[in-house]
């Protein structure tokens, strides 16, 4: 799941990107309210963390932009001092949650994975490949009725593709929903991660295939 972290204290900003982190969540910081909307106009998100004093554009006019274009991405808002006043007006524009400064990062963590599951319905999520099944509750693979060990990259390579349904996705697109806007990151890593998907999976009905021109493609094996 990726996560927007709009917040212009880099401080702050790096303590909820690590707690974000370790609660498996891939995020995108963001340190003003201009390079927030740009960023919400070409990339999807699980979520919104959204500060309102920001510099170039404050918090509330970026919410008023974002469900403008009826994009409902979960926002949770943070406001300073606790203010009635915005977090009024957070919510009356559409805002999902706020949390008053200073908080908890465990408060944080709780809020953040309660509207994700909100917005993806109550029920948790389970695919199937062939042999392969996931388990969104616990992010659990297992092939053939066993448990699958994956690293933290491995298994959110192959989360996006079970999620894909049979659709290829490209090796820029993948390396963007794995890494975010890390640009220090370059695609051709993706390979790597699925070089050793592949030796996992070989001996099972269930392959990640390449297909020219598209991408990669996880699909069952014919038995």
């Amino acid at each position: 799941m990726r996560v927007l972290l709009v917040e212009d204290n880099p401080i702050l900003s790096r303590s909820l990107t690590d707690a974000l982190t370790g609660a498996r969540l891939t995020v995108d910081c963001m340190y003003d309210g201009e390079a927030a909307d740009h960023v919400l106009r070409t990339q999807d998100y699980a979520l919104v963390i959204l500060d309102l004093g920001l510099p170039r554009l404050d918090g509330l006019e970026v919410l008023r932009r974002l469900r403008a274009r009826r994009n409902l991405v979960p926002v949770l808002i943070l406001t300073a001092h606790g203010s009635v006043e915005d977090r009024v007006k957070g919510l009356d524009l559409g805002a999902d949650d706020y949390l008053a400064k200073p908080f908890e990062l465990t408060e944080l963590e709780a809020r953040a994975r309660a509207l994700i599951r909100r917005s993806h319905g109550h029920e948790p999520l389970r695919a199937q490949c062939g042999p392969l099944a996931y388990d969104s509750v616990d992010r659990g693979f297992s092939i053939d009725g066993e448990p699958l060990a994956l690293t933290p990259r491995e298994r959110a390579v192959l989360e996006v593709l079970i999620l894909r349904n049979g659709r290829a996705i490209n090796k820029e697109t993948l390396s963007q929903k794995i890494f975010g806007l890390d640009e220090s990151v370059n695609a051709d890593a993706i390979e790597i991660y699925v070089y050793r998907l592949r030796r996992k999976l070989e001996h099972h009905a269930v392959a990640i295939v390449t297909l020219r021109g598209l991408g990669y493609l996880l699909e069952a094996k014919p038995q």
